[in-house]
């Protein structure tokens, strides 16, 4: 990002004013149908926790980029993941949206083809033989699946690179977080009327933190300045070691974690004082979550388009199940906090694509500060193969630990 002929180099900006997206690409039908196709269509995508699948033969079925995907359970209790279409005639197979298969084989309820559970084809119900037809050529279409701290991906692309060739550096940054260990244990859903950029512009900047976020911008003092990080101001070289947290980043004094009151109610195991001193660790895996990391327990933020114009929001809180056992354990005071972030956002965000249908506005300008939307933007358009204005964006994991926040 430092050698960007758009990007500033001393601290983290734009070094002139850039046009954003088009007004009709957050409106447009066919075009939201072309970023289901080469966005949520060819990219790495958030389904769920690993321990909603309970065991062998468990299955769950989604929705993807308008695909219908079957996640199972194979009898040694791998996953599994193909698309959930019989190969005789395009039937879905599994109609339940979870469930355990009775016996090791995937029946389809219209002509009774059954697969095993690796996809492959094992009998056609009761059909007979034909010449031209064998078996072997028709297993169910398999799709990629990886499984990181217990959270469950899957690519449609048969061709994607794979998730840890993508993410290993940024996953590495939360190693010490105990992932596979934690439990879902509050959720929060909400649907949303904006499309699906519109959340993860909101997300990459914080010009609007100190009139949407108050409470938030208390906790994280640096917010409250409309930065995210040290490096956003432009003189942060010269106080490049003060450790206060309007400069460096870090939670208010006092404060340990992200709750009502800023205190946390123990800490998870193997976490650091090192990796605590931002307040706050990111994992993000567009373009379908987020991933926040504190003291004690981490929040799961996973989005759904559902139109060009809205979309489904679901937050997870994710704690350890002896800290929740704890009989003065209280989840109200972070679930609560987050749930009102998200809720302010929520509304800021449905206020921005409100004014999206002004047939006048064809599309807007991005400042100095909002380098990361910049970046994000520049990724939809490399993503669809539209000529790019810049590089395509680091994450923002990479980003900060490469400013030594």
């Amino acid at each position: 990002m430092d050698d960007h002929p758009v990007l500033e180099t001393e601290f983290n900006g734009l070094s002139r004013s850039m046009p954003s997206l088009p007004a009709a690409w957050y409106r447009d039908p066919a075009h939201h149908a072309r970023e289901l196709e080469l966005i949520w269509g060819r990219n790495w995508i958030y389904l769920c926790r690993s321990e909603t699948l309970d065991g062998p033969r468990s299955f769950r079925t989604f929705e993807v980029a308008g695909q219908p995907v079957l996640l199972l359970r194979n009898a040694e209790g791998a996953l599994r993941g193909f698309l959930n279409t019989c190969r005789h005639r395009g039937s879905i197979l599994c109609q339940k949206p979870s469930g355990t298969l009775e016996k090791p084989l995937l029946v389809c309820p219209y002509h009774q083809w059954a697969y095993d559970l690796s996809g492959a084809l094992r009998a056609t119900g009761p059909m007979r033989p034909v010449d031209g037809f064998d078996r072997a050529d028709h297993p169910l279409l398999s799709v990629s699946v990886a499984e990181w701290g217990g959270f469950v991906f899957v690519n449609l692309d048969p061709s994607a690179r794979s998730f840890d060739e993508l993410y290993g550096d940024e996953t590495a940054y939360v190693d010490n977080w105990p992932l596979a260990d934690l439990r879902v244990g509050h959720s929060y859903t909400k649907q949303l009327k904006c499309n699906w950029k519109v959340f993860w512009e909101n997300y990459n900047e914080c010009l609007h933190c100190p009139n949407i976020h108050p409470e938030l911008s208390n906790l994280v003092p640096i917010y409250g300045r409309a930065i995210m990080a040290r490096r956003d101001d432009p003189s942060w070289s010269e106080h490049p070691d003060d450790p206060a947290p309007r400069a460096s980043g870090g939670l208010r004094e006092g404060a340990e974690t992200w709750s009502m009151d800023g205190r946390a109610q123990g800490r998870l195991a193997g976490v650091t004082d090192d990796d605590l001193d931002t307040g706050q660790r990111y994992v993000t895996v567009m373009p379908s979550i987020f991933i926040a990391h504190h003291a004690d327990y981490v929040r799961t933020v996973q989005i759904i388009p559902t139109g060009p114009e809205e979309m489904t929001l679901t937050a997870d809180w994710l704690f350890d199940p002896e800290m929740q056992d704890r009989p003065d354990f209280d989840p109200a005071r972070i679930t609560d906090f987050g749930k009102l972030v998200m809720e302010q956002d929520g509304a800021a965000c449905e206020l921005n694509q409100a004014g999206l249908a002004s047939r006048r506005f064809d599309y807007g300008v991005l400042m100095q500060e909002e380098y990361e939307v910049f970046l994000f933007q520049d990724w939809v358009r490399r993503q669809l193969g539209e000529p790019a204005l810049g590089e395509a964006p680091a994450s923002r994991a990479s980003r900060r630990r490469k400013e030594d926040r």
